[in-house]
């Protein structure tokens, strides 16, 4: 053999030894989907059960985790946090009117909560219901107790209907049906196809069990001597039956339910273990590793076998390629999709395709693309966000200029009144593109613009914000497409912010039609969520949403060491009002320090924001407090609502040590991470790896920094270094190092 034969056999011999060795460790342990699922006021985590990105979802549907009842096990939900289609209840005995209603009773010490496995037992009844998913189908186990009558019952909606064939198979159409917002609402409707087979521990059909579909209630009852352990094994199709049936035989007309755990458990080994950490704690590892798989709920695949049904044109597409719906940009767009940048750059290609397919097939590009099509919330066009940070990262395969077309209608002709994403301009725009702020009305004044919702209100200058944002993500991509007069023009606009800067107040405040300041009390007005004026957090958080023009906004506070200062005095800024007092207006500004809010998304890259004022010591002193404080490893464990994943890859990166202050810029901000190592390996076949030896909850302050062996005195990382392959290296100490980084410029481009 010769020397290169030699090389490339040991080569070989290390590529396959490292890739058993990367597979054999098994981080899915520290997966809990319980984590979180006690809210602080709104809305909780879910314990959902699904493979990453893929369309079957399921959780147990029951008043909160507290509670000790379930209502119903779902045999799909459409949507993350929606209640889920086709309830499914167990029973004994005879089936009456009160069967329908009844909740079934369980014990939360007998429930195995795993992403690829949910069980519990029905205490009352001693029945055990057990569920795996797969990709486009699930299989429920239901362990009834021996020589009793049974019954399984799924109610459907109104226009459900359904078939029973020959052999314990059966089918469903359910009904999906959502109501549009605005003065002109409009019922969009689509039909989930489903398609089952009740079988036994054999996967052979039921014998001998008794079905019956009447009034949209379909129940299956078996005698004293039928199994006592039964399978429900189905598939979902949003194309038609044919398709359900063929989604049935590609993935369960042989697998049985523990296979299917097994490769249900295999395929989340795989995905959480593309990051491997070291040191840290248990309760550490429990909070980092149960957001990653919360990062990979959404957005999901509904290309069934080569062709999809979309909502956006009501029409079946060929296509073998992902087609990727059920996603809320606004809270997205800041650190779940610069995170799939890093770990899935492919998943996150076709997410931008399947958003300008969306442009394409309705004509406007969504900004909360539902499975039944775009979902109007929250405010401004942040989905342009997404296609500057993925083009920037080389992420370029689909049809750009029609993206860019779609962003540009987006922010030329579509209203900015929040919750009307997708309909044309308003009077009230006009005033917005000539004036360059959203006007607000004064407390008490009588709103005149129909389309502004009753409860939803104008968030004045939350818009003025996201727009102005919206602009800048639009005049990058004009700039990078060469298109010279769209780059001035929005590259202008973009610095719209400034326009509701108030010197006095050092914040930004809302003004009236006529340019006149509207004198507020900026912690505590605007009615419930500062809706008049801000959105879900009050002026205090809204200061900071400026991630576009640091530098403008580094000269708004009067330079480095005053933005410093103010930035400070965020986190010590008291309420002015008694806590319970705060929270009935403030329910979203949850994990409070001081004025900043760690339960909602605009507060994300604000600690972030020290190091761009010259004091990264104090990033790594905040982010390391608000990790260990806000991010427990037990129910209480999530300070906010987690908008499937929108929170939680704040927490997969700054425990990393990394965060993306300006998705639209490809690179990252630095913090000390929770880890003393941390790799990521890479879909090109690379190793990103931070080292921070020693890493602890006082050992936390970067005194040096090293990229792959070169010292740094920065605190920034580009997406290009980190797709390379990276070495990152912190040296950490007890006490902080006030120098390193002080003077750094981040790399804008």
């Amino acid at each position: 053999m010769n020397l290169i034969k030699k090389i490339a056999a040991i080569g070989l011999v290390f590529f396959f030894s490292y890739q058993t060795s990367f597979a054999q460790k098994d981080f899915t342990k520290y997966i809990d989907p319980t984590i979180g699922n006690v809210a602080q006021f709104l809305v909780p985590t879910y314990p959902t059960m699904h493979l990453p990105n893929q369309m079957i979802r399921m959780f147990p549907v029951k008043q909160d985790y507290i509670s000790d009842q379930l209502t119903a096990f779902p045999l799909q939900v459409v949507s993350h946090r929606a209640a889920g289609i086709l309830p499914m209840k167990v029973t004994l005995g005879e089936i009456t009117n009160a069967s329908w209603k009844q909740k079934m009773n369980i014990d939360h010490d007998l429930e195995v909560v795993h992403p690829w496995l949910y069980s519990t037992f029905l205490i009352d009844d001693n029945i055990r219901v057990s569920f795996t998913p797969g990709s486009k189908c699930a299989i429920y186990k239901i362990e009834f107790p021996a020589s009793v009558k049974k019954n399984i019952l799924i109610q459907g909606s109104p226009e459900m209907s359904g078939k029973i064939s020959e052999g314990a198979i059966f089918s469903f159409e359910e009904k999906i049906k959502y109501t549009t917002k605005g003065v002109n609402p409009v019922t969009r409707e689509l039909t989930a196809f489903v398609y089952c087979l009740l079988a036994d521990s054999n996967n052979k059909p039921i014998k001998g069990a008794v079905f019956s579909l009447e009034n949209s209630r379909f129940s299956v009852t078996m005698d004293q001597n039928g199994p006592s352990v039964v399978y429900l094994k189905y598939a979902v199709s949003y194309i038609d039956p044919e398709q359900a049936k063929i989604n049935f035989k590609k993935e369960l007309d042989i697998d049985n339910f523990d296979n299917l755990v097994s490769a249900g458990k295999m395929k989340w080994k795989k995905e959480v273990g593309q990051i491997e950490v070291e040191g840290g704690t248990e309760a550490q590892k429990r909070s980092f590793y149960t957001s990653l798989y919360r990062t990979s709920e959404r957005m999901i695949d509904i290309n069934e076998g080569g062709k999809y049904y979309s909502a956006y044109d009501g029409k079946i597409h060929e296509s073998n390629r992902p087609f990727y719906v059920d996603d809320w940009i606004w809270d997205t767009f800041r650190a779940q999709h610069p995170l799939r940048t890093i770990l899935h750059p492919q998943l996150e290609n076709d997410i931008l395709n399947s958003y300008t397919l969306m442009y394409e097939q309705s004509g406007w590009m969504p900004t909360f693309p539902q499975l039944h099509g775009n979902h109007m919330c929250m405010n401004a066009y942040h989905s342009s966000a997404i296609f500057i940070d993925g083009y920037r990262k080389g992420l370029r395969n689909y049809n750009v200029e029609k993206a860019y077309e779609g962003i540009k209608k987006n922010l030329t002709e579509g209203t900015f009144i929040p919750w009307r994403q997708g309909t044309p301009k308003q009077k009230i725009d006009d005033f917005y593109l000539q004036n360059g702020y959203f006007p607000a009305l004064r407390p008490g004044q009588k709103e005149n613009e129909p389309m502004v919702d009753s409860f939803e209100k104008r968030q004045a200058v939350a818009v003025t914000l996201g727009i102005s944002y919206d602009d800048w993500t639009l005049a990058e991509l004009a700039k990078e497409l060469k298109k010279e007069n769209d780059y001035k023009l929005f590259a202008a606009r973009g610095k719209n912010y400034a326009n509701l800067w108030n010197t006095e107040m050092r914040l930004f405040m809302p003004k009236d039609d006529k340019g006149d300041w509207i004198n507020i009390n900026p912690k505590l007005d605007g009615g419930p969520g500062y809706r008049e004026y801000y959105d879900e957090n009050n002026g205090w958080t809204y200061a900071w949403e400026v991630q576009h023009d640091i530098a403008g906004l580094i000269t708004l506070l009067g330079g480095k060491k005053k933005a410093e200062e103010r930035l400070d005095q965020l986190f010590r800024e008291p309420l002015d009002s008694k806590k319970n007092l705060f929270y009935v207006d403030g329910a979203n500004s949850t994990g409070l320090v001081g004025q900043f809010s760690m339960g909602n998304e605009p507060s994300f890259h604000i600690p972030y924001l020290y190091n761009y004022f010259g004091a990264p010591w104090k990033t790594q002193q905040r982010i390391r407090f608000l990790l260990d404080v806000w991010f427990k490893d037990n129910i209480f464990g999530i300070p906010g609502d987690e908008d499937g994943g929108g929170m939680t890859a704040f927490v997969v990166f700054s425990s990393m040590g990394l965060y993306p202050v300006t998705p639209g810029l490809p690179f990252y901000t630095i913090t000390s991470p929770l880890f003393e190592k941390t790799t990521i390996h890479l879909t090109n076949g690379k190793k990103f790896t931070v080292l921070a030896r020693g890493a602890s909850k006082t050992k936390k302050y970067i005194q040096k920094a090293l990229i792959n062996g070169v010292d740094i005195d920065s605190p920034y990382i580009t997406h290009e270094q980190i797709m390379a392959g990276a070495k990152l290296e912190l040296v950490l100490s007890d006490m902080p190092n006030k120098e390193w980084g002080k003077n750094a410029i981040p790399p804008m481009k």
